[in-house]
């Protein structure tokens, strides 16, 4: 049909249709199919579930290099390895969030799931915004880089500070705007019940909601840093959304598995910061001194080498207290 070949931000409708089907496909199956109950989700399964999201986006990421060409599979992929990399810090915030809320393990795939769906379309919003003042105004990608290079720096000198969830101007906005009942109700982010003041039932939010609206006030700040490093990448919409989203779409997996180790990354924060300077950096440098941008696959080299350098050191400077873990079994 000629309208699948309409092209829509650069690219053939029917990519964009298909990577939708997938997208729905993959939330489908794991909220109707994998997890239709509540439960916990253990280590194990969980590392076998982000095991199979990275097999997926890797495979995209293949399908894009065969269709698109070597430079956007290459651009894909380390836009997937950045945003998963991000993505880990991210994990940390939520176990923080969990553990302020109480919310038990069996509720916390719940609130990661709708997280995941506001993520997708807030990034879309994002992507999309950013995706035309690229286009309209180029140099808004050197205040992009400038943003990143502050960012870069900002994450290093913080590195060894927690977030503090309960002084989120956020949360006390809506717990002073909003009912909010004083435990959990299940599963249930919304319940009626008995207004104390008016003594009439009106409904109310629960620390659960609570939960979920600062897993999305959390994301939304992690994106002001990863899109505008996707868009140092590559301004390709296609390649800067998917990527993100398939990246994004393991969240919940891999949140199980590393909430269980947090303290085995503490120093992978730092290995960020290089990572968003760099990418930041690369843009201003290659025009003062009149170079080509950095390949893609040189941009990928260098992000892998930054990240398993944090990694490698986060493991040797833990090792200690994973001999004590063991020991203590």
């Amino acid at each position: 049909m000629e309208i699948l070949e309409v092209m829509w931000l650069g690219k053939p409708l029917w990519m964009w249709l298909a990577f939708l089907a997938i997208v729905v496909t993959l939330l489908v199956l794991d909220l109707g199919v994998l997890h239709r109950q509540q439960r916990e989700i253990e280590v194990a399964e969980s590392l076998v579930l982000s095991a199979g999201y990275i097999a997926l986006g890797l495979a995209f990421g293949g399908w894009v290099w065969w269709y698109l060409g070597e430079p956007a599979g290459l651009q894909f992929i380390t836009g997937f390895v950045i945003e998963k990399s991000l993505a880990m810090d991210n994990v940390f915030v939520i176990a923080m969030i969990f553990g302020y809320f109480a919310v038990p393990r069996r509720y916390q795939h719940r609130v990661l799931f709708w997280g995941i769906l506001g993520v997708i379309i807030l990034r879309a919003i994002m992507i999309g915004v950013g995706s035309t003042l690229v286009e309209q105004f180029g140099w808004v990608l050197y205040i992009f880089a400038g943003f990143l290079i502050v960012t870069g720096i900002k994450m290093w000198l913080t590195a060894d500070k927690e977030y503090d969830v309960g002084s989120s101007a956020m949360l006390r906005f809506i717990r002073g705007h909003l009912p909010v009942t004083e435990q959990l109700h299940g599963d249930r982010f919304f319940v009626r019940q008995t207004d104390a003041a008016t003594g009439k039932r009106a409904l109310f939010v629960t620390p659960l909601f609570l939960a979920l609206a600062m897993v999305e006030i959390a994301d939304v700040v992690f994106a002001v840093d990863s899109v505008p490093a996707i868009f140092a990448i590559t301004t390709d919409p296609f390649i800067v959304y998917t990527s993100n989203i398939f990246a994004i779409l393991g969240l919940r997996a891999l949140y199980f598995a590393l909430a269980a180790m947090m303290h085995r990354f503490h120093y992978l924060k730092y290995a960020l910061a290089v990572l968003l300077v760099f990418i930041g950096s690369k843009i201003f440098v290659a025009d003062a001194f009149g170079l080509a941008k950095v390949s893609p696959a040189a941009s990928l080299s260098i992000t892998f080498a930054i990240l398993a350098a944090g990694v490698g050191w986060s493991l040797w400077k833990t090792r200690a207290q994973r001999t004590v873990e063991e020991g203590a079994r």
